[in-house]
């Protein structure tokens, strides 16, 4: 929540020259209402099932196109174990007769106090009630953002944060963690203090 996914992953595309994907756009696509309005009336668990199913549909279709993708996810998304085993079998996918090597996830790392300055101004955050909360959950979440392959500090200029991620060099060799090697490239999936993904 709050660490630039969307702004940073339409940089990092159209830097690229690759297809941008919003993860909470496609969401409030499939659903016909708004995040907030998903929450409010179908509940959590309900905004979750749908958010698995457009992450299965999203990782499928860039596959399926074969053409270099930034996934920008939702803030809880890599917080769901379900979406972590999705994401990771994605990143060691490669299908026969494609350049593609998979994926990896890029964490927009952001502190606290930063990340509580830009929500507090922001009516589209349905699980924002209050600082308190809002610390409770980043503390939850922080185990599983510090999975991601990858790490690039969001709270400076979206342009400086572009930067960080391409010269973490993941771009040019594939996406692959560095203890892993290839020439070819493959898919990156930004999240914030919320973990996101990069997909080529």
């Amino acid at each position: 929540m709050g660490c630039g996914k969307t702004t940073v992953g339409q940089l990092l595309a159209r830097h690229l020259a690759w297809r941008f994907v919003d993860l909470d756009a496609r969401i409030e696509h499939r659903a016909g209402l708004r995040i907030t309005e998903i929450f409010d009336r179908l509940g959590e668990s309900a905004f979750r099932e749908i958010e698995h199913e457009q992450l299965i549909e999203a990782l499928g279709q860039s596959a399926e196109l074969d053409q270099p993708t930034v996934l920008a996810l939702g803030g809880g998304t890599f917080a769901q174990p379900q979406n972590v085993e999705l994401l990771r079998a994605s990143r060691l996918k490669e299908a026969p007769g494609r350049s593609g090597t998979g994926s990896a996830v890029i964490w927009l790392d952001c502190p606290i106090e930063v990340l509580l300055k830009r929500c507090v101004t922001m009516a589209d955050r349905p699980l924002f009630r209050d600082e308190a909360s809002f610390r409770q959950l980043f503390e939850q979440r922080l185990p599983f953002y510090q999975q991601a392959d990858f790490r690039a500090d969001s709270s400076g200029d979206p342009r400086r944060v572009v930067e960080q991620i391409l010269a973490l060099g993941i771009v040019g060799r594939g996406v692959e963690p560095p203890d892993q090697s290839s020439s070819s490239p493959g898919s990156a999936h930004i999240g914030n203090s919320d973990a996101g993904r990069v997909k080529a």
